[in-house]
């Protein structure tokens, strides 16, 4: 049985139900649970919150395909879409975990998802960005700085997508690309 890869979803976490950054990160839970990929986040509310919730919407939706890990010390802070809570007591360090996923989605963002982005590239993780606000529409299509070549696997730039769509292919192409090379 080969392991389903992980997909971070990070973003605004204020934006409610109904926004476009909200019903994309819906959208894009959904896709991503429905392509073979699990769904982490921070596992609070917004964009996180959408995104998990969306994983619950896919057809293909099975219990633990949602993974929160939470800045804080309580378990029950979560979202009610995340399947498994990790309480780190880590605060804002925490975003180095989400960072470590396969594969990184950025929404919208603040501060918060510029330092998920930031370590995602140290790491050499793939980084999409979804949409044209925030951190995520700021950097799409550019480098984050000059560690990467064009030959690296992660990609020399942030992918640009446009829609939920466009992203989950992105990701599911970058996912068929990292599965060969373990292979």
């Amino acid at each position: 049985m080969s392991r389903r890869l992980i997909l971070s979803v990070v973003g605004d976490g204020t934006v409610v139900e109904g926004s476009p950054q909200y019903e994309q990160a819906r959208r894009l839970g959904q896709l991503a649970v429905s392509a073979g990929f699990r769904v982490a986040s921070g596992g609070l509310g917004g964009v996180m919150e959408a995104a998990c919730r969306g994983a619950h919407e896919s057809p293909e939706y099975r219990e633990g395909d949602t993974l929160g890990l939470l800045p804080g010390s309580e378990p029950d802070a979560a979202n009610p879409w995340v399947d498994i809570p990790i309480a780190t007591g880590l605060g804002h360090l925490r975003n180095a975990l989400v960072a470590k996923a396969n594969i990184i989605v950025a929404i919208g963002g603040k501060a918060g998802t510029l330092s998920e982005i930031a370590l995602a590239w140290l790491e050499r993780r793939p980084i999409i960005a979804l949409g044209d606000s925030g951190w995520s529409g700021t950097l799409a299509g550019s480098a984050v700085d000059d560690r990467r070549l064009p030959d690296d696997p992660a990609g020399d730039r942030v992918h640009a997508a446009e829609s939920a769509e466009e992203a989950i292919r992105i990701a599911a192409e970058l996912g068929r690309q990292m599965s060969s090379r373990r292979a």
